[in-house]
């Protein structure tokens, strides 16, 4: 795509085009990116052993952790590159995407070295027993200890290739990396392969995510000097203008997901009290909800670079009728997938898993985590026009909302009133409070912005 084009895009296509040719390529590599999540479990469930199933699970609050670092530096760095676009504002862009690479790296590497240092108690916190304990940590050694930079720098990359409008080959790079750890996995997992367990689960992702990185920097050699991103190490500063952009925005996603950590930890530590069986239908049922999550934060993070840059060239008008364009979309989605998983949990789970009791398990588990779905995604929505314009503590006060005030007080008051299936209702109770309030601060905020650019919202 020509600048020229990259500028049409966002000035002047149809909203519902705009929104599908930044948005759907997004949500194609979320849903992919799900799929070759859903292959860890599911190959490893293919072994009908609860512990090597348990391992996946409990190991998933640590790659979760990840996102902090790729919403620091990759949701930070993309929406002060697609400010600086709308402002015209080109040597930005630059520094601003140099400082996002060369922090991820930074930030990649440092992960490693601590969670290897620190593995055994990092293994106690996840909620691993003596049973569970090697299992765990032949999965993190791969996924974790050797592999925190690659998928760290492979979710970045793509958020700094996709705010400047190329979601195309953004979707491409991380697609690539997700394909191929799906054809990886039975390789490495299965007794007819190497026979690794969830240590080939680990094995897979880490090279997926090397191939990934290798398909962006081949992109950006191949486009230099038709492309805005740029690893140039001599644009990498720490300009005052450039780390609070950033970090304006990415601290508070960063933190969010931080929370999300939390949240999930300690709803797997509740699960863990109740045996493996109880622990892998967490598991199983965590990752089919993701599917639906994965389709609104790509739908969500699709729309970023144009509300970005309509709102960095005052056309609040756009912007607005963007938001509202995709949460249209988003919520009859995603009450059609509630209705669904409703109807069919028990058969989704006997997918992954034959033992009865982890099918009754997460039958009940999935059914309660989707209820979430149609509030969830218009947090997601609100969320994503927070970082877009800048307003990183909004972002900041949602995520303390969502766990600190609302969703990690639930599990705990669920679980003693309902043990184990109150836990799946806690995130329900959250967004319901979110979305309404979610509603609410946007209609203020779309009222302020209409006052300042009053011609362009007219």
């Amino acid at each position: 795509m020509q600048d020229n084009d990259k500028i049409k895009l966002f000035e002047e296509a149809p909203i519902p085009t705009a929104v599908a040719k930044l948005a759907v390529p997004t949500i194609l590599s979320s849903l992919v990116m799900v799929l070759y999540n859903l292959a860890d479990t599911y190959f490893v469930g293919m072994l009908n052993n609860p512990i090597e199933n348990s391992a996946v699970t409990l190991a998933a609050p640590v790659l979760l952790a990840f996102n902090a670092v790729n919403n620091l530096f990759g949701v930070g760095s993309s929406s002060m590159m697609s400010r600086a676009l709308g402002r015209k504002d080109f040597d930005t862009v630059a520094r601003s995407s140099a400082f996002g690479f060369y922090c991820s790296v930074g930030a990649g590497l440092l992960f490693s070295l601590l969670c290897t240092v620190f593995l055994s108690p990092l293994l106690t916190l996840l909620g691993a027993t003596p049973e569970t304990a090697d299992a765990t940590a032949g999965y993190l050694l791969w996924t974790t200890c050797l592999g925190a930079t690659p998928s760290i720098l492979n979710v970045v990359m793509a958020y700094l290739v996709r705010s400047e409008g190329s979601a195309i080959h953004a979707s491409i790079g991380t697609m690539s990396g997700c394909i191929l750890n799906m054809i990886l996995d039975p390789i490495f997992i299965l007794p007819w392969g190497f026979h690794m367990g969830a240590a080939g689960a680990g094995l897979a992702t880490f090279l997926s995510n090397c191939v990934a990185c290798l398909y962006f920097f081949v992109l950006l050699f191949v486009r230099r000097g038709r492309t805005y991103v740029c690893i140039n190490p001599r644009m990498f500063c720490l300009r005052k203008n450039i780390v609070k952009g950033v970090c304006g925005v990415g601290i508070p996603a960063s933190i969010q997901n931080l929370l999300n950590v939390t949240g999930m930890t300690i709803l797997n530590n509740f699960t863990a009290g109740y045996g493996p069986n109880a622990v892998a239908a967490m598991g199983i049922a965590q990752k089919l909800n993701t599917i639906p999550n994965y389709v609104s934060q790509g739908l969500s993070q699709g729309i970023m670079p144009l509300v970005s840059y309509n709102y960095a060239s005052g056309n609040i008008r756009r912007m607005k009728h963007t938001v509202l364009f995709a949460a249209k979309v988003v919520i009859s989605f995603m009450l059609a997938i509630c209705i669904f998983y409703s109807l069919t949990a028990g058969s989704l789970i006997r997918l992954f898993m034959q033992n009865e009791e982890i099918i009754a398990y997460g039958s009940r588990f999935l059914r309660g985590f989707c209820l979430a779905l149609p509030f969830l995604c218009t947090d997601f929505l609100a969320v994503a026009v927070f970082q877009s314009v800048g307003l990183g503590q909004y972002s900041f006060v949602f995520a303390v909302l969502r766990k600190i005030v609302l969703e990690i007080p639930a599990l705990c008051i669920l679980n003693m009133i309902f043990p184990l299936y109150g836990l799946t209702y806690a995130q329900f109770t959250a967004e319901v409070v979110l979305a309404i309030t979610a509603v609410f601060i946007l209609r203020r905020l779309f009222r302020k912005f209409e006052k300042q650019y009053p011609q362009a919202a007219a």
